[in-house]
């Protein structure tokens, strides 16, 4: 279901050659514009799929990406969790240069876990989650990067996606970690792509990356499905000085959004995801808790992902 475009400009001359540069100039992220993005985002409260403020979510999230995209489709359907709960949910995709058959895929989710179940207090267990770095984070930075497309177009074609229903995973303190309980969004999207035959020569998928001083390392299923694509993206972030967030080290697999793109679609597609050895599991400290709000997002975070996925798009 398309929610419509934007109307464009015509040009009627070709572009000078000083414009051709201007438009291959890699644009500055602005960390403040993304943080903005991710604060609307949370002060709708747990976007949980079934929710009011995941419905006025969404609602903003098709608005802003509309104001960006040459288009946007919302993909509606119904599906079931890990105890059989029916949940409404919607992919919300945002398309650029939608001619072009030369694609690349940038993806996060946007809603939150509606079970606190990694927090230290067994009484929130069951409450749900703000999800400011997992959930907001990834779709601050795309919606940033997104602002930037449609002010310095690239010819590459770009494609958005926000997935919903990622975090609605089994419970872990009860029901264990059965995997496919996990991103239902991008599992349906992948089978079900907005475009019939959708194809994309790689993609990136954005997953926890506000946190102070976080760490993203080659995970596994990445360099399982797309090697040259991680080390690709851990060169510019590296050249660009974010050596600090970018290791050169390759960790475990985790299932998640970009596995299914991968075994589905077929598009290498690599996940950048905050890993942290010092915690029981691995993740930010934070992660699957009550406090994962607001007040824990590091802008310098925010600029150091969304500068090196620009500078990737850009130079490409």
């Amino acid at each position: 279901m398309s929610c419509g475009s934007n109307d464009k400009e015509s040009v009627n001359s070709a572009p000078s050659a000083k414009e051709k540069s201007e438009r291959i100039s890699v644009p500055d992220f602005n960390s403040d514009s993304a943080f903005y993005y991710l604060k609307r985002q949370v002060e709708f409260g747990p976007r949980v799929p079934n929710t009011d403020a995941h419905k006025k979510c969404a609602d903003f999230l098709i608005q802003t990406l509309g104001d960006f995209a040459d288009t946007v489709y919302v993909q509606e359907t119904t599906v079931t969790a890990f105890d059989g709960t029916k949940l409404d949910i919607q992919n919300i995709i945002g398309v650029f240069n939608p001619d072009n058959r030369s694609r690349i895929l940038l993806s996060a989710h946007w809603d939150t876990r509606p079970f606190a179940d990694e927090d230290p207090d067994p009484e929130n267990f069951y409450t749900p989650i703000d999800g400011a770095n997992d959930g907001g984070s990834g779709v601050a930075v795309l919606l940033e990067i997104a602002r930037h497309l449609s002010k310095k177009p690239i010819e590459t074609g770009i494609d958005i996606i926000f997935f919903d229903a990622e975090d609605y995973g089994a419970h872990s303190k009860y029901d264990g970690q059965a995997e496919d309980t996990w991103a239902l969004g991008s599992q349906y999207w992948a089978q079900n792509p907005h475009t019939p035959g959708y194809y994309a020569r790689y993609g990136i998928l954005l997953d926890m990356v506000g946190a102070e001083n976080a760490t993203f390392k080659h995970e596994g299923y990445s360099m399982y499905y797309a090697p040259n694509i991680v080390r690709r993206v851990w060169q510019k972030a590296q050249r660009a000085g974010y050596g600090n967030y970018f290791v050169n080290r390759q960790t475990g697999y985790i299932m998640d959004d970009h596995y299914y793109i991968n075994k589905y679609r077929n598009i290498p597609t690599i996940n950048i995801i905050h890993q942290d050895d010092s915690t029981p599991h691995g993740f930010f400290e934070q992660w699957h808790t009550v406090d994962d709000t607001i007040e824990y997002i590091d802008k310098n975070t925010l600029k150091a992902v969304g500068q090196t996925v620009l500078k990737v798009i850009y130079k490409d």
